[in-house]
């Protein structure tokens, strides 16, 4: 052992217990603090401010007052704060590390677009201002929807959109309102939806009133294309179609794709949630693309769900363009202005889809992506894109199995093959990753192939990271074939929750606090 000149040791033994064996009083691990739960933490009778009474008023409730406290659980400042900062700890994030979530485009969000967001002029903007008071930010709209449609060669851009079924949705009924005005909407109802499209598609599709008819995929995983001959007829009204599709694999048949649509009267709809893969090296006009959402929580990075919110522009062709949504950008002298009445409008707009004009935050963030790559570099990230998954693909290929023969876009997707009479499931060897320090990649999906297990690196990773995940799926796959079952059927040991019963959680969920 060595010792100071004091004689005070200053380095450990190296007979002491075992990291996973040492049990702590507290239940906290080291700086990872264990965190109770806040009904736990407080109760409703603790108060962290000093608020006054409330004074006597008459209530506008008509009786709907609240007649028990709520049974909120009282912190002060601090407790609040660090439970924020604890699950932060025990949660993943694209800054924390690779995620690589196929279908799903996690790339990073730079900081840049996040201060630009902030700016005074964007982030308090109200909906409900005078357009007179908010030229600058619709003027950034107009610039978004210049851009939206340079890139993808399309005629007009509803920005009001959501997410990414939600352009769906719009798109979709943009189709809806081109057929009813052709008096075909009682005859021209079926919608074809190939295996390998997005799981939102054929529910858009129900949504707005159509039949569903399924197209299976071919063996190299795209559009079977002598199912698709078959069942073209006068009876179709669209098909919506995923390009790159959820294999990871671009539609080579497209063009004739959309000729056998369009002479049959119908429309194509693309479902633009894989752009990253193509943008800058085509554009899905010369595709023959009617309608297409653009998913800016995944193309132009900035962020998803919580951290979003997201938003779903549509690009359109000029066969449905005259249908778009209001509200919608308009020239006005030197200013612009937004149409928000169906009745204001000069074109035939099917309605109004949401309240407002957009998600303004998303609109600057994702401007500020595409003006800071510029037209080469939004190429570039197509092109590295593809490249860092296929690299994934070719580093992985000795151990896992790929699902489909060739190259791939921006995804690689595999099966569970190499799992074979191992008893380790697809389920099993993605708990085991989250003890490797990754969250899994999408699981079971595309469902036309078994086990799947699709990952999507964007972009964004650098082959240092690239090479550090594809040796640790490489150490687990060895480790399965090896015999090591355990190692995944009890996984994840490291992470702060072990495996938790996710049908029964699903099917029985506790969502209500009772003490005791």
């Amino acid at each position: 052992m060595a010792m100071n000149s004091t004689g005070r040791p200053t380095a450990p033994t190296g007979d002491g217990a075992r990291a996973e064996d040492l049990k702590t009083f507290s239940g906290s691990r080291g700086l990872m603090q264990q965190e109770p739960l806040l009904h736990e933490v407080g109760a409703p009778e603790k108060c962290g401010v000093d608020l006054p009474c409330v004074p006597k008023h008459t209530s506008r409730l008509g009786g709907l007052e609240r007649e028990e406290v709520i049974g909120l659980p009282g912190l002060s400042e601090p407790e609040a704060l660090r439970h924020y900062v604890r699950l932060s700890q025990r949660n993943y994030a694209i800054d924390l590390g690779l995620y690589p979530l196929g279908s799903c485009t996690m790339k990073h969000n730079p900081r840049l677009n996040e201060k630009l967001a902030r700016l005074p002029g964007f982030a308090d903007v109200h909906p409900l201002q005078p357009q007179s008071t908010v030229q600058g930010a619709l003027g950034l709209m107009a610039e978004l929807s210049h851009w939206l449609m340079a890139i993808t060669g399309m005629d007009a851009v509803a920005l009001s959109p959501k997410a990414g079924a939600h352009g769906e949705w719009c798109g979709m009924m943009c189709v809806r309102a081109a057929i009813e005005e052709r008096g075909e909407l009682d005859t021209r109802r079926r919608v074809l939806v190939p295996q390998s499209a997005h799981g939102t598609n054929p529910a858009t599709a129900a949504a707005c009133g159509f039949e569903i008819d399924e197209l299976p995929a071919d063996a190299t995983g795209r559009v079977d294309m002598d199912a698709l001959r078959s069942k073209i007829g006068p009876d179709v009204a669209a098909i919506m179609l995923t390009n790159p599709n959820t294999c990871g694999l671009f539609e080579r048949d497209i063009r004739e794709i959309s000729d056998l649509v369009h002479d049959a009267g119908g429309y194509f709809y693309c479902d633009g949630a894989n752009l990253n893969a193509i943008m800058g090296k085509t554009r899905v006009r010369d595709l023959g693309v009617d309608a297409m959402h653009i998913n800016l929580h995944k193309t132009f990075s900035t962020p998803h769900g919580g951290g979003g919110p997201g938003a779903g522009p549509v690009v359109l062709s000029d066969r449905l363009s005259t249908y778009a949504p209001v509200p919608y950008l308009v020239r006005d002298g030197e200013g612009w202005a937004l149409v928000e009445e169906v009745a204001q409008a000069k074109a035939k707009p099917f309605g109004r889809m949401s309240a407002f004009h957009g998600q303004m935050g998303m609109f600057v963030r994702a401007l500020a992506y595409m003006m800071s790559h510029g037209a080469d570099g939004l190429r570039q990230v197509s092109e590295d894109a593809v490249l860092n998954a296929n690299y994934l693909l070719a580093r992985l290929s000795d151990e896992m199995s790929p699902a489909y023969d060739g190259l791939c876009m921006h995804e690689a997707l595999f099966d569970d093959a190499f799992l074979k009479d191992t008893g380790v499931t697809t389920l099993d060897f993605a708990k085991a990753m989250i003890d490797e320090g990754y969250h899994p990649m999408t699981m079971y999906f595309p469902l036309v192939v078994h086990g799947a297990m699709l990952i999507e690196p964007t972009e964004t990773e650098s082959r240092e990271s690239l090479n550090r995940f594809a040796d640790s799926l490489i150490s687990l796959a060895k480790l399965a074939k090896s015999g090591d079952t355990s190692r995944f059927t009890n996984a994840p040991t490291l992470a702060p929750l072990r495996r938790l019963d996710e049908t029964r959680a699903a099917r029985t969920p506790v969502l209500r606090w009772r003490e005791g």
